[in-house]
This record gives structure tokens, C-alpha cells and sequence, in this order.
């Protein structure tokens, strides 16, 4: 594995299976039931100039839980970046300071030029329409994990990514990883104008896959193994795709009565949040909320797991995790949220 994590074209099958390994001794420390402090000392640099709520969180808080102390910055506004300091200038000072960094920026490569000025480990935590490899990480990890509860096996499955295929940047770096496994099928379906970029597709089926295109979702699905839905990223649009964008139509939603009556009682359904709950908002719908094939929250809390993995492996602590395990102090309530996990 590279020293710095800024994309999946880093990552082959062996480094993606050893990340899942190493989250997978995570799951007791992600879940609070023991702690470690092989990080103990060690400060993480957290530099999201770009909204986020999830993957800043979560970030932060694997690194606390290796035992490491974090560094937050938030925006343009409060950063020396607003006064005209360059990339490199940033990254030469806070590698300085910082023995990892995490870094969210708006502009496709703004990320791996940072991580050029630095040998401090780099963390690609989105870079605009670009990638999220961590993302698709956590997702491998959580689509593992499910095909072992319903004893599944990547090998042929059937994965349909929708929504936002073309400035997702979470299904940039899924359909990569995704790659990189035994022959699969992946259906892509996308609003007009929204499609998966060529290349991807070309990459995808270069490598043994079967990629099929479809213009809505009002088909059979019923041997569907993962729907992974997107946001519509609005916020990448340029003011002619804002001007002429009709919204979304019931073609592509992801509701309950799709998955009834299209998919399988074993189907899961996948989103890397946040998702749009405002009413016409029409993404991944909330009627889904108590479905037991609704892994998202599930797949939020993999996250944690699936990012300390990633802080032990760049900081070569991986090996220590058995040694220095301890059982947690303090009370920790069965579940985490209203449903069950």
C-alpha cells in the first residue's frame, strides 16, 4: 500500500483484502467494548475545506479511538487558504505539525497535489467530483459483511449503482474496488445527463465485468444482490445543467414499493449519505427506515471500523492491535440508535 491513501488505484486485491482483515479487528473498539492506544501521541490534522458531517466525524473519532488526538479545520473562511496560501505551503506547515492528515477539498486533484508536498501520510477525504476512497472502502467492507450474513459471495453478484453517477464521487471509487474482484454484473441507471463516466465503464469491463446501462428502474430487479443509491450532488452543477435540470422523476427512486415489488427479500440497499429527506427531494426514500435491507446505518457505523483500519496500516500500527486491547471503563448501551443494528 502506498504511504498515502488519495486513490483506490493505489489499492489491489491484496492490500483491499488486508484493510478488511485489520477493520475487522477494529469491530471491538469501533464498537466500544475495548480500546486501544497504539496511536497514543499522534495527532491527526483534519482539513475539510468543503461541507461534511459524516466523514469528518468519523475520521476524527477512529483516530480517538486508536488513542490519537485530532486537529480540526473547517472551510476556506478560517484557513490561511483565504489568504492566498497555495497547496504546497499549506501541506509543507501542517506535516509539520501533524503525523496524518485527512484532507476534503472541492477541486478533482486539489488532494494529490497537497499529498506531493508532503511524506506525512495523506488521506483523500473527497476531492470534488473525484474520489472517496475511504468511502468505497467502508462500502466493500459493508457489502462483505452482508453477503456473510445471507451467505453470498461476490463472485456474480448483482450490483446496481444509481443516482448521481456522474459527480458521485463514492461510485468513482466503488465501481474501481468493485473492479478488482471476480466477474460481477453492475447495472448502472442515472437521470439523463447524470451517466457514469465512459472510462470507468471501460475500465470496469476490461477487467471481466458485465455493465449494463438502463435509462430507469421500472424493470425486473428480483435477482439484485446491492442497490447503491447517490445523492444528486447539485452543488457540482454548472449553471446550464441548474438552468435545464428537470429533477428527478419516479424512474429513479428508491422507495419500499421498488424494492417490494422489483427486488428480493435478500436485496440490501446502500447510500453513502447524507441523503435528501426534504419532501420532492426524491432520493433514497425514508419509507425504507425499519426495512432490515436498509444496511445504511449499518454502513455508517462500518465507517469507523474501516478508517482506523486505514490510520494503523499508513502508520505501520496494524501489528500492534491484538497486544494492547483493554475492556472499556464506561457504559455503553446495547444499541446505538432507535433500530436495531
Amino acid at each position: 500500500m502506498s504511504p498515502h491513501l488519495l486513490s483506490v488505484d493505489s489499492l489491489n486485491r491484496d492490500s483491499v483484502n488486508h484493510l478488511l482483515r485489520v477493520a475487522a479487528q477494529m469491530e471491538p473498539i469501533a464498537q466500544r467494548r475495548q480500546v486501544t492506544r497504539v496511536l497514543e501521541g499522534a495527532v491527526l490534522g483534519n482539513l475539510f475545506f468543503e461541507a461534511s458531517t459524516r466523514t469528518r466525524v468519523s475520521f476524527h473519532t477512529a483516530f480517538c479511538r486508536l488513542g490519537g488526538s485530532v486537529c480540526d479545520t473547517t472551510g476556506f473562511t478560517f484557513s490561511s487558504m483565504a489568504k492566498g496560501e497555495s497547496l504546497y505551503d499549506t501541506s509543507r506547515v501542517m506535516s509539520g505539525y501533524c503525523d496524518a492528515i485527512v484532507m476534503r477539498h472541492p477541486d478533482q486533484g486539489s488532494v494529490a497535489e497537497f499529498a506531493a508536498a508532503t511524506h506525512v501520510p495523506v488521506i483523500n477525504g473527497g476531492d470534488g467530483p473525484g474520489e472517496h476512497p475511504s468511502q468505497a472502502l467502508l462500502d466493500i467492507y459493508t457489502i462483505d459483511k452482508e453477503f456473510q450474513r445471507l451467505g453470498k459471495s461476490f463472485g456474480g453478484a448483482h450490483i446496481l449503482l444509481t443516482g448521481d453517477l456522474k459527480y458521485g464521487r463514492t461510485v468513482h471509487s466503488l465501481i474501481k474496488l468493485l473492479s478488482l474482484y471476480d466477474p460481477l454484473r453492475i447495472t448502472l441507471v442515472s437521470p439523463p445527463g447524470l451517466e457514469m463516466p465512459t472510462a470507468l465503464i471501460d475500465l470496469v469491463t476490461s477487467r471481466g465485468h458485465q455493465v449494463e446501462v438502463r435509462d430507469h428502474l421500472a424493470t425486473d430487479f428480483s435477482d439484485l444482490d446491492v442497490v447503491y443509491t447517490t445523492r444528486i450532488q447539485k452543488e457540482r452543477f454548472t449553471e446550464e445543467m441548474n438552468e435545464n435540470f428537470q429533477g428527478i422523476s419516479d424512474d429513479f427512486i428508491v422507495n419500499k414499493v421498488f424494492l417490494d415489488q422489483r427486488c428480493s427479500e435478500s436485496t440490501i440497499v446502500m447510500h453513502p449519505l447524507p441523503r435528501d429527506s426534504r419532501p420532492g427531494a426524491n432520493d433514497l426514500n425514508v419509507d425504507l427506515n425499519g426495512d432490515p435491507r436498509l444496511a445504511i446505518f449499518r454502513q455508517t457505523d462500518n465507517g469507523i471500523a474501516m478508517r482506523m483500519a486505514i490510520f494503523a496500516t499508513l502508520l505501520h500500527v496494524d501489528s500492534l492491535i491484538e497486544k494492547d486491547l483493554r475492556s472499556v471503563r464506561w457504559f455503553v448501551p446495547s444499541q446505538t440508535g432507535t433500530l436495531d443494528r
